[in-house]
């Protein structure tokens, strides 16, 4: 057993990986990640559910035994750091984890405070908050930082509508998928060359030197890269979660028809790898049409391409057609946050990050630190995580519970603010505003 410092494992089952699944115990230890500003409501309403939840599908014969690990403001005050090394440590060691939100710096200032996110330049105490135990010095992403520590390769969003949520467009009751975007590569691996710097300038005319092509000598300067092995092992994730949930295709979305030696490549890859891992399980939308007269054979999986454009338009217009998706990192972004918004807003959206061998589930939004400890805020991001994680642990009776409770809670109109001030909006009156850990109770009433 690894001598931490500072995380102080409870008693137990160590999660084991056999043939790349986790193997599970009755009592799993997990690790548990705070978040900073309104971590500190939504972490303890997620847990709590998670509990009633396992409680009541199991009889009290299982129970998650939580292990905190501290990152963010929770790190800087343990170790001096926000991403000690031992977090990343204990997260491998324990393979599952779920975390909070925590602080990414955006402008240029060379501190941040970690209670409010005021920037300044300078430590100590926050100019702001005053607050002196919470100012770090500048970082580019804790978040980022955790995925390429552990190569998280694998960013998972599930995105589906709850019937009651205000949702914008008239097909928001067919959205219904998976959204897997690969996350160590493309702009996460890129480099970006201020303009009129030598390395612009040698960029530039290597191009012109080894093509003839001529790039305005004012330009500032990207690459992206995509590779093989990237690109392989993530649509391995994505095709093998259509086979586990029975799904109905895999779509792989690129801008091939430009970048044909990048992202043509992605869809290129992504159809290698269906043919030589899974063969006999998937059918290319070519063969559909050219030798099965577009009628998909019983147990098949259809894999297809689609432009990143376009797929724009069809989640809008016909959802329903797609169920598992595979994209480079920064399509990926914008169909994740795209796709959030058609069922209504990015409160309910849940994600993970996931490698080889262990798998961090997120809430995927900000930490709104004007609410923090106001018990006010939606919890549904992190508890939809913790879904998730449980059906990664294979407990999906406890995972089913929260999702049904979760659809009964909003239909009920028993939701937080944000949901209650758009129902009423839309003009219900039977909508009752509670509070972050209240609907987590109402949740829990209604399992």
């Amino acid at each position: 057993m690894p001598d931490f410092q500072h995380v102080q494992l409870p008693e137990g089952d160590l999660v084991k990986i056999e043939d790349g699944q986790p193997v599970v115990g009755d009592h799993p230890i997990i690790g548990s990640l705070r978040g900073d500003g309104i971590g500190l409501d939504i972490t303890p309403a997620m847990q709590r559910v998670v509990k009633a939840a396992v409680d009541k599908a199991y009889g009290g014969k299982r129970e998650i035994q939580w292990c905190p690990i501290y990152v963010g403001l929770d790190g800087l005050q343990k170790y001096g750091e926000v991403l000690p090394q031992e977090a990343v440590d204990a997260i491998q060691y324990l393979k599952i984890a779920i975390k909070g939100p925590f602080t990414t710096p955006i402008g240029e200032e060379t501190h941040v405070c970690l209670h409010c996110a005021h920037q300044q330049y300078h430590d100590g105490k926050c100019d702001k908050c005053g607050k002196d135990d919470g100012v770090a010095p500048r970082f580019r992403s804790i978040n980022v930082g955790l995925r390429q520590a552990m190569d998280l390769y694998a960013c998972v969003r599930p995105v589906m509508y709850f019937e009651g949520v205000p949702a914008p467009n008239k097909y928001a009751d067919q959205v219904n998928f998976v959204i897997f975007r690969e996350n160590t590569e493309d702009v996460y691996a890129g480099h970006d060359f201020e303009r009129g710097t030598d390395m612009a300038k040698a960029v530039i005319e290597l191009v012109k030197d080894k093509t003839g092509r001529q790039i305005r000598e004012d330009s500032g300067i990207g690459i992206k890269p995509i590779s093989v092995t990237g690109t392989k092992r993530l649509v391995k994730k994505a095709c093998l979660w259509a086979i586990a949930n029975n799904l109905p295709s895999v779509t792989l979305v690129h801008k091939g028809n430009i970048m044909k030696f990048t992202e043509g490549s992605f869809a290129k890859w992504g159809y290698e790898l269906a043919a030589e891992e899974f063969g006999d399980k998937f059918v290319t939308e070519k063969a559909l049409w050219d030798e099965l007269d577009g009628k998909m054979p019983e147990g098949k999986i259809l894999i297809k391409d689609r432009i990143a454009d376009s797929i724009f338009q069809q989640i809008q217009t016909r959802p329903g057609e797609y169920s598992v998706f595979a994209l480079p990192n920064l399509n990926g972004d914008y169909l994740s946050d795209a796709a959030i918004a058609l069922v209504g807003g990015l409160g309910l959206g849940p994600g993970a990050n996931i490698g080889t061998e262990v798998a961090l589930f997120e809430a995927t939004h900000g930490t709104a630190p004007k609410y923090t400890g106001m018990d006010k805020v939606n919890p549904g991001s992190i508890i939809l995580s913790a879904v998730m994680m449980l059906n990664h642990m294979g407990w999906q009776e406890a995972a089913e519970l929260i999702v049904g409770g979760m659809r009964k809670a909003i239909k009920d109109g028993h939701v937080t603010y944000d949901l209650a001030r758009l129902m009423k909006a839309e003009g219900r009156g039977d909508v009752t505003e509670v509070s972050c850990s209240g609907f987590g109770e109402a949740i829990v009433a209604r399992m």
